[in-house]
């Protein structure tokens, strides 16, 4: 399996995946250029999407009319960190890459929570080594830190906390989180990814964690980008010209 490889000793472990949301901004000036360059730029662009796809999976959402500082987002999964690298210098070097800018880019790995019991709620989120995007319409992305005092709390404590937060979670089935770690690996400690098809759900879902006990520790939650899941082909139609 894609997932697992064999230790020194031969048993099978689970391997983890890298995980990337890579934002990027449009210069202006790709508008201003004849047709036909922009159309090769682009054909060009998603030419060197699909020729990473079976090592990178890749989910093309827009943030056109909706967030300032980015157009696009590529929501990146795979096992190689080189992979992520060598994909992005080839889209770079593409008629449309020569355009753009990456105002953002979260780096993080999946990892399995000490918060959610493995053996009674196998396949929850939080039990789980790799992530399957189900496309929904929205995802809602942002980079998370906790304060320095709840890692001073006591395993107990904290897992108090978090049974709330879980509860308050399950009441909204229509939202689907996706967490990943990125501790040593960027500046944030988490990127959490919500899916869902109702955007008025993830609202009241955030308003009602608010009321949380977690919420006292936490030191940033932003910036929030609210993206859009398009074919790749239409998040770039979308960019203008």
């Amino acid at each position: 399996m894609a997932g697992e490889k064999k230790s020194e000793s031969g048993v099978q472990e689970e391997r983890r995946q890298y995980v990337n949301f890579a934002f990027y901004k449009l210069d202006p000036a790709w508008r201003r250029l004849p047709e036909v360059e922009r159309n090769r730029g682009k054909c060009q662009f998603i030419d060197a999407v699909k020729s990473y796809e079976q090592v990178v999976q890749t989910i093309p959402y827009s943030l056109v009319g909706v967030r300032g500082d980015c157009d696009f987002l590529l929501w990146r999964i795979g096992y190689d960190l080189l992979k992520f690298q060598e994909m992005t210098a080839a889209l770079l070097a593409t008629g449309l890459g020569n355009y753009l800018d990456t105002p953002y880019s979260l780096l993080a790995m999946t990892r399995k929570s000490v918060y959610v019991d493995h053996h009674r709620h196998e396949g929850q989120e939080g039990t789980r080594l790799e992530l399957h995007p189900v496309k929904f319409r929205y995802l809602f992305v942002y980079p998370f830190v906790k304060t320095r005092a709840w890692y001073r709390l006591t395993q107990q404590a904290r897992q108090g906390m978090m049974n709330e937060h879980i509860e308050i979670g399950h009441k909204y089935p229509t939202v689907r989180l996706n967490t990943t770690y990125s501790f040593g690996l960027d500046d944030q400690e988490f990127v959490v990814a919500f899916e869902s098809d109702k955007p008025e759900d993830f609202l009241d879902l955030v308003m009602e964690l608010r009321h949380a006990e977690t919420s006292n520790y936490t030191l940033r939650d932003v910036p929030v980008f609210t993206c859009i899941q398009r074919e790749l082909a239409e998040v770039l139609d979308m960019l203008g010209g």
